[in-house]
């Protein structure tokens, strides 16, 4: 036990040791670079808070990585209604989203229209896009803390595509690097932040429990509460299709 509890203490040192000095793309690099899983599902319970009241949907939510660094992801709400979300997020350009209504009309979500809400939740379409660094600029302002945790603080700024906010700041762990918090700044001032809690490795991948993306006034937020999750199970490609969404 001795020596378990000594080389935890050397991996938290060393990781310490090796940050020092870095840049903020470095320290990105190193948060891109934490396993992730090829496929995933999981059932999530969104609780939006507004004005008093939390609305309550439930969606499934998949994600599968195909070639070329892209990804999809296909979001199915289950209660109350049954929209869909279809992400393609693609590498070096503007990623596509189409939204199937539950008249079964299918949409597709122009540049111009990802600073709106989804759902009408704190949550924008643009933040139901994948983060690819190479789209950003990053700047160490320095470190703090989030969600009671040591942290780096790393500024970004969109370089390639349309732009919604004006930057952002993301907190990655100095223990292990992982983004436990992330600030959204639009119009010059501070708009809302999103943090994950409950942490816990599943299959080897760091996976938080909860989000919240919480408006910076206080005046409303969004939950999402993880209800199960599997990762690098089988999914058919198809489902990823925008045909499919019908």
């Amino acid at each position: 036990m001795r020596n378990r509890f000594f080389m935890g203490f050397m991996l938290v040192f060393f990781l310490a040791q090796s940050a020092f000095g870095m840049t903020g793309r470095e320290i990105m690099e190193k948060s891109d670079n934490l396993p992730e899983a090829d496929t995933a599902a999981s059932k999530i319970l969104m609780l939006i808070h507004k004005g008093g009241h939390v609305m309550e949907k439930e969606f499934i939510l998949q994600m599968k990585q195909f070639e070329n660094d892209e990804d999809k992801a296909l979001i199915e709400f289950i209660r109350p209604t049954q929209i869909k979300l279809l992400t393609h997020s693609h590498k070096g350009r503007e990623d596509d989203q189409w939204l199937m209504l539950s008249s079964g009309r299918v949409k597709r979500i122009a540049s111009s229209g990802k600073d709106k809400p989804f759902v009408n939740s704190h949550f924008y379409y643009e933040d139901l896009t994948s983060v690819d660094i190479d789209d950003y600029e990053f700047k160490l302002l320095g470190e703090g803390e989030a969600v009671g945790e040591p942290c780096y603080k790393v500024e970004g700024v969109k370089v390639v595509g349309d732009k919604v906010y004006d930057k952002v700041i993301f907190y990655p762990r100095k223990s292990d690097f992982f983004v436990n918090r992330v600030d959204f700044y639009l119009d010059g001032e501070f708009h809302k932040f999103l943090e994950n809690h409950h942490v816990k490795a599943i299959d080897g991948i760091l996976t938080p429990h909860q989000a919240v993306m919480e408006l910076a006034g206080g005046e409303g937020k969004t939950e999402l509460i993880l209800k199960g999750i599997k990762y690098n199970i089988e999914i058919d490609s198809i489902k990823f299709n925008k045909e499919a969404l019908r």
